[in-house]
């Protein structure tokens, strides 16, 4: 089960890290994605994490902006997003698979597609002013 949370009204260059509390998840899950999706768009990748968080991966559109962590320990899994910008406007869901896939390395090709995540929490939404 997950549940993201964090999001809220924030200003161009601002910053704001949002929450993925994630029970349920295991090792044999593998990978843990963020996923955003605005009105009239396509869902859009953003980040994935292996179990440990030793292996990440992103979206070019967030590439060095957005970062992604996890505390096992809390279950929970992070994403730090910095120098926000009106286009980073969405809805932002935390997505996890079942399949064990992108649990060491999430580097693979299909990591991105978000038909391939079994577990969807109900999003948070973020609104960035310009």
């Amino acid at each position: 089960q997950l549940q993201a949370s964090g999001g809220g009204l924030m200003q161009a260059g601002g910053s704001l890290t949002l929450s993925c509390a994630a029970s349920g998840l295991t090792s044999d899950s593998g990978a843990t994605a963020w996923f955003r999706q605005a009105p009239g768009k396509e869902r859009e990748f953003l980040a994935a994490i292996n179990w440990s968080g030793s292996s990440t991966i992103y979206g070019d559109s967030v590439k060095g902006r957005f970062t992604v962590s996890r505390d096992n320990a809390k279950n929970t899994v992070f994403l730090q997003m910095n120098s926000l910008k009106p286009e980073d406007t969405a809805v932002y869901y935390c997505a996890a698979r079942a399949d064990g896939s992108g649990e060491y390395y999430v580097g693979f090709a299909g990591i991105d597609r978000a038909s391939e995540y079994a577990y969807w929490g109900q999003g948070t939404q973020v609104t960035v002013s310009s």
